[in-house]
């Protein structure tokens, strides 16, 4: 229940977790175009996905994709593809994954580029304060 990122930040390769809700999602959207090896394959001039197609999605396409999400969802914050990773290092971290499991999920050389993403949120510091508390509690 992993995903290969082909060429992801850096041109570097890696693995990172699928949940299967993630799965049944991309499953769904696969069915609609059936291509032989892509999810995401590019889609041609008059908007439709040609199954001989070898190429991936475009950047641009994805960063539309997510433009109109944004639009649809009604959020008013400006988010872009960098977003969507800056949210998930965000949760994680919020949901008990280490650093260093984050920072290798990114991909990044150095620990402090993942601290630059993952900044400290008021769930963090709760989880926090109860940890100090059962820690410290048999004073």
């Amino acid at each position: 229940m992993v995903i290969h990122v082909r060429n992801g930040k850096g041109s570097r390769d890696r693995y990172v977790p699928l949940p299967e809700a993630t799965l049944k999602i991309l499953r769904r959207y696969w069915a609609t175009h059936r291509h032989s090896t892509l999810i995401f394959p590019a889609v041609g001039r008059k908007g439709k996905i040609c199954l001989s197609e070898t190429k991936h999605m475009s950047k641009q396409s994805v960063q539309r994709a997510i433009k109109l999400a944004v639009q649809d969802a009604g959020i008013k914050k400006k988010a872009h593809i960098h977003t969507l990773r800056h949210s998930y290092a965000t949760h994680l971290l919020e949901n008990g994954v280490g650093l260093r499991l984050i920072q290798e999920y990114l991909e990044h050389a150095v620990i402090q580029s993942t601290l630059i993403y993952v900044h400290l949120t008021s769930k963090s510091h709760g989880q926090a304060y109860e940890k100090i508390d059962r820690m410290m509690g048999d004073l």
